[in-house]
């Protein structure tokens, strides 16, 4: 089932330190997609990991990837990423292919994987200059821009720190700054709250959300789902492989919503109250359900102001008014069958 909704650089090359982006990027690049696939599909042996997989991720998007494990997210991640080739199909970054033009996307993207290593006796100043140095940033600026890169995850003051006696959220962040020492355009982070506590994963999409602000494209992978409600613009769901949904978190939610439900709390007489608003056109139903009055509304569009209106010209008093919202959690377990590869 898949939902109705739109679904070189030189080694050379002088780098110019983040934490501003370009508010004026080249035209002919600003309109492309920073991400394209077509077709994409992976396979090992008999078994398909990513199944004709079509998806465009937007510049500038913070862009969350649903799916269980096994369903091909990170699998996606590594070819974009140009550490696996697919076995059919295409991706583009930038408008660059991922396999006939590796070495050029590499300078445009920052991979995070869900698990990777650090060297743990190295001071993080020399962590983060020596992968400045593989990406040829010149000795001269690598120092600035390792500032730059502690300052926005928040860890100025742990730049002499051993690694290994920072907490994981601050290796996490460490890792964050990693990949963003050669100022990559598009982030592909594969869960990078995985593990954290409360406060960290907070920390951790407060960042996220600056680095979007800054014009960074950032995809995301995660099993947090109501962290990735409220934080991307838009998302995409994928099972088994196959993509099912590719949009705004709203459209799915739209197309999910079987009833447009809304809950009042009221002072007394509920059954008068139910007996006025079931007079009104806009009103399917009325019912008491745990000392709450749950409208159901004809339709997904109807004003919602009838009831407040119809109740308090009718002199009933109201105490409370909340439309029912459908979560991301439950959008996923709704769309979605619970198979694996």
């Amino acid at each position: 089932m898949i939902l109705n909704e739109t679904f070189t650089m030189s080694p050379e090359t002088k780098h110019t330190p983040m934490i501003k982006a370009d508010p004026r990027p080249d035209k002919a690049v600003k309109d492309l997609p920073a991400v394209k696939t077509s077709l994409l599909t992976r396979r090992y042996s008999d078994m398909t990991a990513l199944n004709m997989l079509d998806l465009t991720v937007n510049r500038g998007d913070l862009f969350g990837f649903i799916g269980s494990n096994g369903a091909g997210k990170t699998t996606t991640l590594r070819i974009l990423a140009t550490f696996l080739k697919p076995s059919s199909g295409t991706a583009k970054i930038l408008g660059k292919d991922v396999v006939a033009e590796a070495d050029a996307v590499r300078h445009v993207i920052g991979y995070m994987p869900d698990f990777f290593g650090v060297y743990k006796d190295m001071e993080v100043t020399e962590y983060l200059d020596f992968f400045g140095a593989c990406y040829r940033i010149p000795s001269r600026q690598r120092e600035k821009t390792v500032g730059d890169v502690l300052e926005l995850v928040g860890l100025s003051e742990k730049k002499g720190a051993l690694i290994g006696t920072l907490s994981l959220g601050m290796q996490q962040r460490i890792g964050l700054a990693r990949v963003l020492i050669h100022d990559p355009e598009l982030l592909l982070l594969d869960e990078p709250a995985s593990g954290l506590d409360p406060r960290a994963r907070i920390e951790m999409m407060a960042i996220l959300q600056e680095l979007q602000r800054m014009g960074k494209t950032i995809i995301i992978s995660s099993h947090i789902l109501s962290e990735l409600q409220s934080l991307c613009n838009r998302v995409a769901i994928i099972e088994r492989g196959k993509l099912i949904y590719s949009g705004s978190i709203q459209g799915v939610k739209n197309q999910m919503e079987t009833s447009h439900i809304v809950w009042v709390k009221i002072g007394s007489d509920p059954d008068k109250a139910i007996g006025f608003l079931k007079t009104q056109s806009e009103v399917s139903e009325a019912e008491m359900v745990d000392g709450s009055i749950r409208v159901t509304m004809a339709s997904h569009d109807a004003d919602v102001s009838i009831i407040a209106e119809t109740l308090v010209r009718n002199g009933v008093p109201i105490h409370g008014l909340k439309e029912e919202e459908l979560g991301l959690e439950e959008v996923f377990m709704r769309i979605t069958k619970g198979e694996t590869q």
